[in-house]
């Protein structure tokens, strides 16, 4: 269960908003195999001045309409799984919302599944066990 947070520039239109979520989580499903429906994502604008950063690092030459792609998700994908999540993001953001490829910065956090609570104050862990031993 993943959860994501994208940084985007102040002013970016609702719809465009909603292109870069699909886009990201059209990604995620093809990548590493989420549920369709394992979709939970927080977009939030930054303003002018509000994110620093390198236009050159490692060779790519970034613009004001950078956005990061921050992924918590449960540790166990393969490199060959993330390689393949980079890319597919970066293809669907610049398909689908018009953002280059060298604007997309992407970065994952991994937990374990016992880190999660995805509702009503109990463990996610403990909800997957219960499921699978009334099934």
């Amino acid at each position: 269960m993943p959860f994501t947070r994208i940084a985007i520039p102040a002013g970016t239109s609702p719809t465009h908003k909603a292109a870069i979520a699909r886009a990201v989580h059209d990604a995620m499903v093809t990548a590493i195999r989420i549920p369709e429906d394992d979709f939970f994502q927080l977009l939030s604008e930054y303003q002018p001045g509000d994110f620093h950063f390198d236009r050159d690092f490692l060779g790519h030459q970034r613009s004001d309409r950078m956005i990061v792609v921050q992924i918590t998700l449960r540790r166990g994908r393969s490199d060959a799984m993330k390689r393949e999540l980079y890319a597919r993001i970066a293809a669907n953001l610049e398909q689908a919302a018009q953002i280059r490829a060298e604007d997309v910065f992407v970065y994952l956090v991994e937990n374990d599944f016992s880190d999660w609570s995805v509702g009503s104050g109990r463990m996610s862990m403990e909800i997957q066990v219960q499921a699978a031993s009334a099934a």
